[in-house]
């Protein structure tokens, strides 16, 4: 997974996939990863749909500068541990309709 820079006034192209994507090839680095998560725990550990895509990019993004990492749920998927191998990612903050988790 990469990040391009894109403005409304550049030119969109459709991918293999089917979705929208800018022409521009210049890569950017993100400051803040706003991460979806199926669930969580107070120890900022997320359960991911299963992928490991968001895990893969925090690792890859993490050696180019540090990032924020910010989970996003509702209060009610938090369970009490989330099983973690070495792969994981630990988030920096979660946040829920309820409440901020640092």
């Amino acid at each position: 997974m990469d990040f391009h820079s894109w403005s409304f006034s550049e030119p969109l192209k459709i991918n293999k996939y089917g979705i929208p994507e800018p022409e521009n090839k210049n890569i950017v680095y993100p400051d803040v990863l706003l991460i979806p998560l199926v669930a969580f725990d107070k120890n900022l550990n997320r359960l991911g749909y299963g992928g490991g895509y968001y895990d893969r990019l925090i690792k890859k993004l993490s050696k180019k500068k540090n990032i924020i990492k910010i989970g996003l749920a509702f209060s009610v998927q938090e369970i009490d541990k989330v099983p973690i191998n070495m792969y994981d990612q630990k988030l920096d903050y979660i946040v829920t309709n309820k409440n901020i988790i640092k």
